[in-house]
Formats: structure tokens, sequence, C-alpha cells
């Protein structure tokens, strides 16, 4: 493949991240789980699943959560935004902000220096869709009020109000199923790369374990039905592979410009250095069989690198554990790499953490980040039995120590879309 140029594009840099998922309340504790290959999978806790045929779910844990935002900055905020800053979405969303946006430094700068600076915010979230937990809340006649803090854009406006909404230039929400959030980080790196913004929020928030999603997904077959071994349950690429498992989660990332990051001794974790997306329309649920719309985003995301396939040395593979989804995913993967899908590494942390849906591309992106800067590529757990048409170069329990210059990770959606994130080691020029 030819290189393609980026030299008249500004350098989108990541500086800050963090997230809680069904492994950890940090983007520490989810790393070390995930390497060492536990999973944070079992028995819904929620509500009562005796009558449902799927009884388990990746869950967040009560413990996990922090205080989430004080009373004090919670009267700030409009109310549709204090009602969505009560809701278990709500302290998700703030929680994994607080972790990133501390971490990259702009939390300690002045609010003077900051207001100077273009500021937008990227995130994944799903379509409207009030949980039976949240009506009840809600005494089960919700208001308007109450209605507008669980829109799908409920995320986006409520971290636009927690950093001040005078200080932001550009809000987008992403509602594209599982590609949400990876759409939304994409998205957020044009925004910097074609000057709109300097410094980019992007990220992504999901809640799905409730008695509505589960038995929709179950209903469509979409599930593991493993019930009684549901640390088992997800097993991508695995031979007997029966469906995806319902996670829930969130994952944020501060980009900006490289020279913005430089210029205020900002410490650069690593770089968004391609993006693509495609739209294959096959079915609503299914990703056609040939992969072409997976071969698409990663070729697409493959030319905005300005690299060949052969420079991937690992991808982090949309691997939902549905028997159409891995193996479109990996012919995907051989249609768009040639030969040199023998060479790159490829696991699915969904194994451990279940399906985080539109959450999912945004903390996948964090996880390939990690695996750049750490040299280590995650595993896939539960994986005994290869199935002869997902032949890739797995990494089976047990995670292995690699250079990674360049990660690749896919998330694909109900509905055909898809979208690729390319995450590069960062050397100055």
């Amino acid at each position: 493949m030819t290189n393609i140029s980026k030299t008249n594009k500004s350098r989108v840099v990541i500086t800050g991240i963090g997230m809680i998922t069904p492994l950890g309340r940090n983007c520490s504790e989810t790393w070390n789980a995930i390497t060492q290959g536990e999973i944070g999978i079992s028995e819904i806790t929620r509500f009562h699943t005796t009558d449902f045929d799927v009884r388990f779910a990746a869950e967040i844990p009560e413990n996990f959560l922090h205080g989430g935002i004080s009373d004090s900055e919670v009267q700030k905020l409009t109310p549709s935004s204090q009602i969505f800053a009560k809701t278990l979405k709500g302290k998700l969303t703030h929680q994994a902000f607080q972790e990133a946006w501390s971490q990259s430094g702009w939390s300690h700068i002045e609010s003077e220096i900051l207001s100077t600076k273009k500021i937008g915010i990227s995130i994944g979230s799903e379509a409207t869709r009030p949980s039976l937990h949240d009506l009840a809340k809600m005494n089960q006649q919700p208001s308007l009020v109450e209605l507008e803090s669980l829109r799908p854009e409920a995320p986006t406006v409520f971290l636009a109000e927690v950093i001040g909404q005078e200080k932001i230039h550009n809000l987008r929400t992403v509602s594209t199923a599982c590609t949400s959030s990876s759409q939304a980080c994409g998205e957020g790196m044009k925004c910097i790369e074609r000057g709109i913004c300097d410094i980019m929020v992007v990220g992504g928030v999901d809640i799905l374990v409730d008695p509505i999603m589960v038995t929709g997904f179950s209903k469509l077959g979409a599930l593991s039905t493993r019930n009684d071994e549901p640390q088992r349950a997800s097993r991508p690429f695995d031979l007997e592979r029966d469906g995806f498992v319902l996670g829930e989660g969130a994952g944020f990332l501060i980009l900006e410009r490289e020279e913005l990051a430089i210029q205020r001794g900002a410490t650069i974790l690593g770089m968004f250095s391609g993006y693509g997306c495609s739209c294959n329309a096959y079915r609503v649920t299914d990703s056609p069989p040939d992969g072409r719309g997976a071969m698409q985003s990663m070729n697409e995301a493959l030319i905005d690198a300005g690299i060949s396939s052969e420079q991937v040395g690992y991808i982090n593979a949309h691997g939902t554990s549905t028997s159409m989804n891995d193996s479109s995913e990996t012919n995907g993967i051989k249609r768009c790499f040639g030969e040199s899908w023998k060479d790159v590494y490829v696991s699915s942390t969904k194994s451990m953490m279940g399906h985080l849906v539109a959450a999912c591309g945004s903390v996948e992106a964090i996880i390939s980040l990690l695996s750049v800067m750490n040299g280590v590529v995650p595993p896939t757990a539960n994986l005994d039995n290869v199935d002869p048409e997902c032949d890739l170069r797995h990494v089976p329990y047990k995670p292995i120590q690699a250079e990674i210059t360049h990660a690749m990770t896919n998330a694909f959606g109900f509905g055909g879309s898809n979208g690729t994130l390319i995450i590069s080691k960062w050397t100055p020029n």
C-alpha cells in the first residue's frame, strides 16, 4: 500500500485517558485485570432474572463507583443535567471523564488560559431508551426535563456544563449502535486535524444491563445462553461461541494538537493516527460474510494513517463472540491485510468484559493505547478451540510481550456501521 503524507495536518496526540468497566474502576485496574485474564461476567444482580432466558451479564459493581459529582457542582447545572448526574450513566460518565481530564493536566490550568482554547466534545451514546429502573425512579410519569436527561446527547451536554459551557466550541453526539464511540473518537480526531478545535474530549458511555435490553437482545438470538457457566460465555473466535454478553461502562480520552501539548509540557501517551468508517447496510443485525464493510473501514484507516498493513502489530478486534460477526471480521482482516494477516496479533477483550456497545469503541481504543505503551498484547479468554473460519494469529488466555508501534481497533454496529481507529506510539517530529 502506498504511504499517504499527513504533513499538512496537525498530529493528534492523547494526553489523558479514563475508564470504568466491569473489570476496574479506572484504567490501571482494568488493564491489570485484562493482562491477568480476569473475567468480569457473572449472574445479574440488578433485577430478578428467574424467568429470563439469559441471566448473566458484565455489570459495573456498586463498589466501583466513586462519590460522583459534588452537590455544590450539581447545583450549577441545568435541571436535566442535574438529573443525569444522579443516574448510573451520569456517574460513569463523570468518573471516567475526571480520570482522563485530570491526567491530561487541563484540570489544573487556570480557567482564563483554558478559555482561550477551542474545546470540543464528541461522545458516543445509545439512542433514547429510558430503562425500567429510570422510569421507576421517576414514578412512572417522567417530566419533559427528566426525559431530556435520558436523551443520547445527555452525556455530551452534561460534560459541556461540567467543563464550562462558555468554553465549548463544538459539540457532537454519535449514536450508531456498537460503533458509536469509535466514530465519536474518529470525528473528534478530525476536528483537531481540520483546525476546528485545539482540544477534544472524546469517548462513550453505555448502560445496558436492564430487563428491556436483556430481553430484546435475547429475542434476537444475539446473546449467549450459558447460564450455568457465565464466565465462559464470551468466547470470540471459538468454535463453540453462541452469542455475546451484555456489558456496561465508559471510556474517555483527551485529544489535542501536538504543538499545544508540547508547548504546555504535557505528557503525551500516544497518537490517534488513522480513522476509517463505512456502512455495508447488509442486514440489521449481521455483517456481510465476506467482510467487505470491515475491510473498507480498516483500509481507509490505514490510508488515513499513511501506513501499510505490515506496520500494524496488533488488532483489538470487535470480536463479539457471535458466529456471523467473528467470521465476517476475520474475512475483512484477511482481505485488507493480504498475506500480512498471518503476522499481526489479534485478540478480543470482550471475552473478559462483555460487549459495552456504545462505549466499546472508546474503551477498546484505550486498551489498544495501553498495549502500545506497555508493549503487551492482551489475550482472548475462553479461546479453547479456534473456529477454522477464524484462523487468525490469536493470543489465547495469556498476554504476550511485543513491540507495538501501531495498533488497530475495530467496532462494527447493528445497521451496518463500521469504525476503525489506529493508535500509534508517539515520537517527536
